[in-house]
Protein backbone atom coordinates (compact mmCIF):
# COMPACT_ATOMS: atom_id res chain seq x y z
CA UNK A 1 0.00 0.00 0.00
CA UNK A 2 1.54 3.47 -0.69
CA UNK A 3 2.09 5.97 1.29
CA UNK A 4 2.41 9.89 1.55
CA UNK A 5 4.77 11.32 3.70
CA UNK A 6 4.72 15.29 4.27
CA UNK A 7 8.06 17.06 5.15
CA UNK A 8 7.53 20.38 6.60
CA UNK A 9 9.06 23.13 8.89
CA UNK A 10 7.06 25.92 10.55
CA UNK A 11 10.40 28.65 9.54
CA UNK A 12 12.36 28.09 6.11
CA UNK A 13 16.29 26.97 6.03
CA UNK A 14 15.74 24.52 8.14
CA UNK A 15 16.76 21.62 5.34
CA UNK A 16 13.31 20.94 4.53
CA UNK A 17 14.30 20.30 0.88
CA UNK A 18 17.37 18.82 1.29
CA UNK A 19 15.74 16.25 3.87
CA UNK A 20 13.40 15.48 1.69
CA UNK A 21 15.46 14.89 -1.46
CA UNK A 22 17.47 12.13 0.40
CA UNK A 23 14.98 10.44 1.97
CA UNK A 24 13.21 9.89 -1.25
CA UNK A 25 16.80 8.92 -3.41
CA UNK A 26 17.45 6.43 0.05
CA UNK A 27 13.98 5.06 -0.38
CA UNK A 28 14.35 4.82 -4.36
CA UNK A 29 17.53 2.99 -3.40
CA UNK A 30 16.11 0.63 -1.84
CA UNK A 31 13.78 -0.38 -5.30
CA UNK A 32 11.24 1.61 -4.19
CA UNK A 33 9.10 4.06 -6.89
CA UNK A 34 8.96 7.21 -5.20
CA UNK A 35 7.12 10.36 -6.13
CA UNK A 36 8.22 13.91 -5.04
CA UNK A 37 6.63 16.98 -4.96
CA UNK A 38 7.46 20.48 -4.56
CA UNK A 39 4.54 22.15 -3.01
CA UNK A 40 6.06 25.16 -2.50
CA UNK A 41 4.99 26.95 -5.13
CA UNK A 42 6.08 30.32 -4.08
CA UNK A 43 9.79 29.53 -3.48
CA UNK A 44 10.47 25.95 -5.27
CA UNK A 45 13.85 24.67 -4.82
CA UNK A 46 13.76 21.16 -4.53
CA UNK A 47 14.37 20.41 -8.74
CA UNK A 48 17.88 21.89 -8.05
CA UNK A 49 19.21 18.98 -6.16
CA UNK A 50 18.30 16.45 -8.75
CA UNK A 51 20.08 18.03 -11.39
CA UNK A 52 16.73 19.42 -13.10
CA UNK A 53 17.39 23.22 -15.32
CA UNK A 54 14.39 25.47 -14.65
CA UNK A 55 14.51 26.33 -17.89
CA UNK A 56 14.04 23.02 -19.52
CA UNK A 57 12.08 21.49 -17.12
CA UNK A 58 8.49 21.37 -19.08
CA UNK A 59 5.08 20.76 -17.16
CA UNK A 60 5.02 21.90 -13.57
CA UNK A 61 2.66 21.60 -10.81
CA UNK A 62 1.51 25.10 -11.55
CA UNK A 63 0.56 23.86 -14.63
CA UNK A 64 -2.02 20.90 -13.54
CA UNK A 65 -2.98 23.52 -10.82
CA UNK A 66 -4.44 26.19 -13.82
CA UNK A 67 -5.77 23.35 -15.79
CA UNK A 68 -2.30 22.95 -18.59
CA UNK A 69 -1.83 19.19 -18.29
CA UNK A 70 -2.35 15.99 -16.14
CA UNK A 71 -0.57 15.60 -13.42
CA UNK A 72 1.09 12.71 -14.48
CA UNK A 73 2.98 15.13 -17.42
CA UNK A 74 4.28 17.05 -14.56
CA UNK A 75 6.01 14.13 -13.27
CA UNK A 76 9.57 14.00 -14.71
CA UNK A 77 11.27 11.00 -13.74
CA UNK A 78 15.28 12.29 -12.64
CA UNK A 79 15.89 8.62 -11.68
CA UNK A 80 18.71 8.89 -14.54
CA UNK A 81 20.15 12.42 -13.23
CA UNK A 82 21.43 10.88 -10.04
CA UNK A 83 24.15 9.29 -11.82
CA UNK A 84 24.44 6.08 -10.13
CA UNK A 85 22.50 2.80 -10.42
CA UNK A 86 19.60 3.10 -8.88
CA UNK A 87 16.91 -0.03 -8.39
CA UNK A 88 13.85 2.06 -7.78
CA UNK A 89 12.54 5.34 -9.62
CA UNK A 90 12.16 9.35 -8.65
CA UNK A 91 9.67 11.42 -10.18
CA UNK A 92 9.99 14.87 -9.71
CA UNK A 93 7.17 17.18 -9.75
CA UNK A 94 8.39 20.50 -9.41
CA UNK A 95 6.98 23.87 -9.59
CA UNK A 96 7.46 26.68 -11.77
CA UNK A 97 10.59 29.21 -11.55
CA UNK A 98 8.94 31.73 -13.63
CA UNK A 99 8.49 34.74 -11.85
CA UNK A 100 5.23 35.34 -14.09
CA UNK A 101 4.03 32.24 -12.57
CA UNK A 102 5.04 32.52 -8.90
CA UNK A 103 3.27 35.91 -9.14
CA UNK A 104 0.02 34.44 -10.13
CA UNK A 105 0.04 32.12 -7.19
CA UNK A 106 1.01 35.13 -4.85
CA UNK A 107 -2.20 37.59 -6.47
CA UNK A 108 -4.19 35.00 -7.45
CA UNK A 109 -4.11 31.68 -5.31
CA UNK A 110 -5.13 28.29 -7.02
CA UNK A 111 -7.53 25.78 -6.10
CA UNK A 112 -6.33 23.48 -3.28
CA UNK A 113 -8.18 20.68 -3.23
CA UNK A 114 -6.88 19.44 -6.66
CA UNK A 115 -3.85 19.02 -5.02
CA UNK A 116 -5.51 16.21 -3.25
CA UNK A 117 -6.66 14.66 -6.44
CA UNK A 118 -3.95 15.28 -8.19
CA UNK A 119 -1.62 13.11 -5.59
CA UNK A 120 -4.10 10.44 -5.20
CA UNK A 121 -3.87 10.10 -9.23
CA UNK A 122 -0.30 10.08 -9.56
CA UNK A 123 0.00 7.54 -7.11
CA UNK A 124 -1.64 5.18 -9.16
CA UNK A 125 -0.58 6.43 -12.46
CA UNK A 126 3.03 5.39 -11.73
CA UNK A 127 2.15 2.69 -9.60
CA UNK A 128 4.35 4.88 -6.63
CA UNK A 129 5.02 2.94 -2.98
CA UNK A 130 5.95 6.41 -1.70
CA UNK A 131 4.95 10.05 -2.49
CA UNK A 132 6.60 12.62 -0.82
CA UNK A 133 5.54 16.30 -0.28
CA UNK A 134 7.88 19.15 0.22
CA UNK A 135 5.84 21.36 2.04
CA UNK A 136 5.42 25.57 2.20
CA UNK A 137 6.81 26.66 5.58
CA UNK A 138 4.30 28.10 7.91
CA UNK A 139 0.84 27.11 7.48
CA UNK A 140 -1.45 27.71 5.27
CA UNK A 141 -4.38 25.77 3.30
CA UNK A 142 -1.84 23.74 1.53
CA UNK A 143 0.04 23.13 4.18
CA UNK A 144 -2.97 21.81 6.17
CA UNK A 145 -4.22 19.99 2.94
CA UNK A 146 -0.86 17.76 2.98
CA UNK A 147 -0.36 17.23 6.12
CA UNK A 148 -4.22 16.09 6.81
CA UNK A 149 -3.86 13.58 4.04
CA UNK A 150 -0.24 12.61 5.03
CA UNK A 151 -0.01 8.52 6.79
CA UNK A 152 3.36 10.43 7.98
CA UNK A 153 4.91 13.73 8.89
CA UNK A 154 8.23 14.67 9.27
CA UNK A 155 8.68 18.24 11.04
CA UNK A 156 12.02 19.65 10.72
CA UNK A 157 13.93 21.80 13.34
CA UNK A 158 16.82 23.37 14.25
CA UNK A 159 17.71 24.07 18.08
CA UNK A 160 16.57 27.33 17.75
CA UNK A 161 14.25 29.36 20.32
CA UNK A 162 11.70 30.42 17.37
CA UNK A 163 11.71 26.66 15.82
CA UNK A 164 10.82 25.70 19.21
CA UNK A 165 7.81 28.03 19.54
CA UNK A 166 6.64 27.63 15.58
CA UNK A 167 7.19 23.47 15.71
CA UNK A 168 4.32 23.24 19.14
CA UNK A 169 2.24 25.01 17.17
CA UNK A 170 2.62 22.76 14.12
CA UNK A 171 2.66 19.50 16.09
CA UNK A 172 -0.93 20.72 17.71
CA UNK A 173 -1.78 21.36 14.69
CA UNK A 174 -1.10 17.75 13.01
CA UNK A 175 -2.45 16.46 16.20
CA UNK A 176 -5.91 17.72 15.40
CA UNK A 177 -5.79 16.73 11.98
CA UNK A 178 -5.07 13.08 13.37
CA UNK A 179 -1.71 12.22 11.30
CA UNK A 180 -0.87 8.52 12.29
CA UNK A 181 2.83 8.93 12.23
CA UNK A 182 4.41 12.09 13.61
CA UNK A 183 8.02 12.03 14.00
CA UNK A 184 10.92 15.38 14.30
CA UNK A 185 13.83 15.71 12.78
CA UNK A 186 16.44 18.16 14.41
CA UNK A 187 18.97 19.85 12.09
CA UNK A 188 22.19 21.88 11.78
CA UNK A 189 23.20 21.19 15.26
CA UNK A 190 25.90 22.73 16.35
CA UNK A 191 28.71 20.36 17.43
CA UNK A 192 29.19 21.81 21.21
CA UNK A 193 25.55 20.46 21.85
CA UNK A 194 24.55 17.62 24.02
CA UNK A 195 22.93 15.69 21.39
CA UNK A 196 20.93 13.28 23.60
CA UNK A 197 20.13 16.40 25.74
CA UNK A 198 18.94 17.74 23.08
CA UNK A 199 16.63 14.95 21.71
CA UNK A 200 15.77 14.46 25.12
CA UNK A 201 14.37 18.00 25.71
CA UNK A 202 12.48 18.28 22.10
CA UNK A 203 11.04 14.62 23.09
CA UNK A 204 9.52 16.25 26.67
CA UNK A 205 8.51 19.12 25.26
CA UNK A 206 6.28 17.71 22.33
CA UNK A 207 5.88 14.62 23.60
CA UNK A 208 6.87 13.29 20.23
CA UNK A 209 9.67 10.68 18.66
CA UNK A 210 12.10 12.04 17.37
CA UNK A 211 13.92 10.07 14.39
CA UNK A 212 17.29 11.65 14.40
CA UNK A 213 19.58 14.76 15.54
CA UNK A 214 21.84 15.84 12.54
CA UNK A 215 24.95 17.70 13.31
CA UNK A 216 25.65 20.90 11.28
CA UNK A 217 28.06 19.88 8.52
CA UNK A 218 30.58 21.74 6.68
CA UNK A 219 30.43 19.50 3.94
CA UNK A 220 26.54 19.77 3.44
CA UNK A 221 26.91 23.44 3.33
CA UNK A 222 29.99 23.04 0.94
CA UNK A 223 27.43 21.09 -1.45
CA UNK A 224 25.07 23.65 -1.26
CA UNK A 225 22.15 21.90 -2.78
CA UNK A 226 24.03 21.05 -6.38
CA UNK A 227 23.26 17.27 -5.55
CA UNK A 228 22.06 14.03 -3.28
CA UNK A 229 24.34 14.36 -0.01
CA UNK A 230 23.51 10.60 0.51
CA UNK A 231 24.91 9.90 -2.84
CA UNK A 232 27.98 12.13 -2.80
CA UNK A 233 28.88 11.04 0.78
CA UNK A 234 27.65 7.61 1.45
CA UNK A 235 30.19 6.95 4.06
CA UNK A 236 29.20 10.09 5.72
CA UNK A 237 27.59 10.44 9.50
CA UNK A 238 24.74 12.52 8.74
CA UNK A 239 24.13 9.71 5.51
CA UNK A 240 24.26 6.98 8.33
CA UNK A 241 21.25 9.48 10.40
CA UNK A 242 19.06 9.90 7.18
CA UNK A 243 18.54 5.99 6.64
CA UNK A 244 18.16 5.84 10.12
CA UNK A 245 15.14 8.70 9.28
CA UNK A 246 13.85 6.35 5.88
CA UNK A 247 14.09 2.94 7.73
CA UNK A 248 11.50 4.43 10.72
CA UNK A 249 9.25 5.89 8.33
CA UNK A 250 8.95 2.46 6.44
CA UNK A 251 7.84 0.94 9.76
Amino acid sequence: MSKIISVHSFRGGTGKSNTTANIATLLAMSGQRVGVVDTDISSPGIHVLFGVNADGMGFTLNDYLWGKCDIDQAAHDVTAQLGQAIKGKIYLIPSSMKPGEISRVLKEGYDVGLLNDGFNKVIDDLNLDTLMIDTHPGLNEETLLSIAISDALVIIMRPDSQDYQGTSVTVDVARKLGVPRLLLLINKVPAVYDTAATRAQAEKIYACEVAAVLPHSDDMMVLASSGIFVLRFPDHPVTALYKQVAAQLMV
